[in-house]
């Protein structure tokens, strides 16, 4: 069987003499900084991000946040310090995480059904899972 390259097929590998052989991981360190696909990488990222499910409060726990907005309500004008646990929705995905907050409560907006802080921070109503 004879073939294009028989003649050089079984030469040894030519080494050079002036510069060494360069080490396998600096190699494909040359190709590295080419992306096929633009953006793809974040796209991946952003898939494997995770995200919390928002827990919807039982009766229970509904009455015991409404006795803590009533006693808010009554204590606004001493500007009390509150813990809110909240759930925030993601604006790109399913889903979102629970947020802490503290915080010296400014008013109780109920235009807008939301805590307001001293901040500026407004905190959703019926996103709140604990207030203390």
């Amino acid at each position: 069987m004879s073939g294009k390259y028989d003649d050089i097929i079984n030469l040894p590998h030519p080494v050079s003499k002036r510069y060494p052989r360069m080490p396998l991981a600096e190699r494909a360190a040359q190709f590295s900084p080419f992306a096929a696909l633009t953006g793809y990488d974040a796209v991946i990222r952003e898939t494997a991000r995770l995200t919390d499910r928002r827990v919807e409060p039982d009766e229970c726990l509904r009455q015991e946040l409404d006795a803590a907005l009533r006693d808010l309500a009554a204590r606004l004008d001493s500007r009390p310090e509150v813990l809110v646990t909240y759930f925030r929705k993601d604006p790109r995905k399913e889903g979102g995480e629970y947020v802490h907050v503290s915080g010296r409560l400014r008013k109780i907006d109920s235009y807008t059904r939301s805590l307001v802080l001293e901040d500026g921070t407004p905190i959703p109503v019926d996103d709140i899972l604990e207030l203390s």
